[in-house]
């Protein structure tokens, strides 16, 4: 039940979001800064894609290996766009996203609430940082963990289920960095927030799904925190 109460709430938050004015312009620029840095790494990339193809295999004068040289050439280029789009989602939720996602947390917890529960007060720099912070345990490292042993999986017979499971691994724990930004700001204790994640994980996990739909997964990125809010505001506040 609670798989389905996670896909639920995405698309609630979705549709709340697309409908209030303030959501839909943050949700937006979210997505347009995440579009634009993954073009801008994308490109970069595919300009040394010869350089790079280069040093794992240099063009074969054979025509019978030339279609396999070929084919390595297109698989590399799709792994380096998907490298780069990741990388760029990091990127941009440490320099950018955190205080969107803060922000669109806030407005939702006011609109399900009617209040925001705050202990204290922080400057916009301090408030930085600390969001900055909690993004280290909730989305870098799992990212990169599920990136590294994708990578590894690869290379045993068993690189599809290594694929899968990776992808399902990074998809609970962005579910995690926007369920915990309302704890997350009443500086409640990292214990008692990875408690509540460990304990829930059946909802993150159908939160997440729709994280891997492709050309979707980046709308409704860009709006998870809302439904995350009312979750948690609805259900654990």
């Amino acid at each position: 039940m609670k798989l389905f109460d996670g896909i639920t709430y995405n698309i609630r938050g979705f549709w709340l979001g697309v409908k209030t004015p303030k959501l839909l312009m943050l949700g937006l620029i979210r997505l347009a800064v995440v579009i634009i840095i993954t073009i801008l790494f994308a490109s970069l990339i595919l300009v040394y894609h010869r350089e790079i193809l280069n040093l794992i295999w240099t063009r074969p004068e054979s025509r019978w290996l030339l279609w396999l040289w070929h084919l390595l050439s297109w698989m590399l280029s799709l792994f380096l766009v998907v490298l780069s789009s990741v990388f760029s989602y990091l990127i941009s939720q440490i320099l950018f996203c955190v205080i969107i996602m803060d922000t669109m947390s806030i407005i939702t917890e006011r609109l399900a609430s009617g209040q925001e529960k705050e202990p204290q007060k922080m400057p916009l720099l301090s408030r930085f940082f600390y969001l900055v912070k909690q993004e280290i345990p909730r989305t870098i490292v799992p990212v990169l963990l599920s990136l590294f042993i994708m990578g590894l999986g690869w290379l045993t017979p068993f690189g599809p289920l290594f694929t899968i499971f990776s992808s399902l691994i990074a998809a609970i724990f962005l579910a995690w960095d926007n369920t915990d930004l309302v704890p997350a700001r009443r500086l409640y204790p990292f214990k008692t927030r990875f408690k509540f994640f460990y304990k829930n994980l059946p909802f993150h996990l159908g939160f997440g799904l729709l994280f891997l739909i492709p050309i979707a997964s980046i709308f409704f990125l860009s709006f998870s925190p809302v439904g995350a809010t009312l979750y948690y505001i609805e259900e654990h506040a």
